[in-house]
């Protein structure tokens, strides 16, 4: 009967053991790789990345992650991404436009790898994008910028002539449209996503013109430098960066990625994971305004609230009637652009003075 007894104590523990053995792989920890366009230090976009893979990595299930900063986007982003999967990355992070093509490709070769591409629109089995809806923040920062300009002439320094670009573009205009009816917003085109001292020059131009607010799509903090040195206000981009300009700076429209990089680690983790493509709106808290300058009257703060709460409830930003800044009605008064036309557009709304070059990137 002992010996009975002790068999059935061996198949149980050895059940036992074989279950724990098959949780152990579905809890597998996991390992995050970044591919970044710029430096971990550029006060914008790679800056607010990085904070959101440190925020990743607070999760017990996250084993460790690693980046690679200043990485080119072509054939050199493909080399990197390869490594990082070589090097025991169980997700990919690729956090440029032009890396969307160099993901995919090399998604195709690991498909027990999840591949993540920012702000691009191509998915694969085991590839998806995501991006947040900031022209929803950019509305908003046109109504600080629109609101506290004391001529309307407001200044935007532009990376590339890319949909995403002339998106927020167009949205920034909108917004101080909407409390100054005749504000203009300037663009010059920099031809690069980091480049302080192009930025810098870009704005000095802008101010020079006479612009007296000055915002950017840019990663770097050259705008917001150049602003204070002219004793004008601006309004920052990806991350707050009013560490570089604190009498200039009214606000940032910022990212808040790791809202995102920790649901998506544990939808990973559970086995809940789908290649969907991701673009959350304010509701989310991806995207946001930063802290206010003590100069933002309290009223407009208030306003912003409610300008928000609107954009939330029903996103208006982009409704009819619309005219490019050609004078062409592109947009009737019972239409709004859907999300195809807003992911394509390429024609600036009217209260832009700036064109639209064939892209270079």
């Amino acid at each position: 009967m002992k010996k009975l007894f002790w068999i059935f104590v061996t198949i149980a523990a050895v059940m036992l053991i074989a279950g724990c053995g098959g949780d152990a792989t579905k809890s597998e920890k996991l390992k995050a790789g970044f591919v970044y366009v710029g430096p971990v230090e550029d006060a914008g976009w790679t800056t607010a990345h990085d904070e959101g893979r440190k925020a990743m990595e607070e999760l017990k299930f996250v084993d460790e992650s690693t980046f690679v900063e200043t990485v080119p986007e072509g054939a050199e982003a493909t080399r990197v991404i390869t490594e990082l999967v070589e090097s025991g990355c169980n997700m990919i992070f690729t956090t440029s436009f032009g890396y969307m093509d160099p993901t995919i490709e090399v998604a195709g070769k690991y498909p027990d790898v999840k591949f993540h591409h920012c702000s691009g629109y191509k998915t694969a089995e085991n590839s998806t994008n995501y991006f947040g809806r900031m022209y929803q923040t950019k509305y908003m920062a046109g109504i600080v910028a629109g609101t506290m300009s004391k001529n309307g002439k407001l200044g935007y320094v532009a990376p590339f002539p890319i949909p995403e670009i002339v998106r927020h573009i167009n949205a920034f205009t909108l917004g101080a449209l909407s409390v100054n009816p005749d504000a203009t917003v300037m663009v010059i085109w920099t031809n690069s996503w980091f480049d302080p001292v192009h930025e810098k020059e870009a704005a000095n131009t802008m101010i020079a013109a006479g612009c007296d607010v000055i915002t950017q799509g840019t990663d770097s903090a050259g705008p917001q430098e150049a602003a204070e040195a002219a004793g004008i206000y601006s309004i920052g981009n990806d991350s707050d960066m009013s560490f570089m300009a604190p009498t200039a700076q009214l606000t940032s429209a910022i990212w808040n990625w790791g809202i995102y990089y920790k649901d998506i680690a544990t939808k990973i983790n559970d086995g809940t994971w789908v290649n969907d493509p991701i673009w959350w709106g304010l509701e989310t808290g991806i995207t946001s305004l930063s802290k206010f300058n003590e100069v933002v009257p309290q009223e407009l703060i208030d306003d912003l609230a409610v300008a928000k709460a609107g954009i939330i409830e029903n996103d208006f930003i982009f409704n009819g009637p619309l005219y490019d800044n050609n004078g062409k009605l592109r947009v009737e008064e019972s239409e709004a652009l859907n999300d195809g036309d807003k992911l394509s557009i390429q024609w600036f709304v009217k209260g832009v003075k700036g064109k639209i070059p064939k892209a270079k990137e």
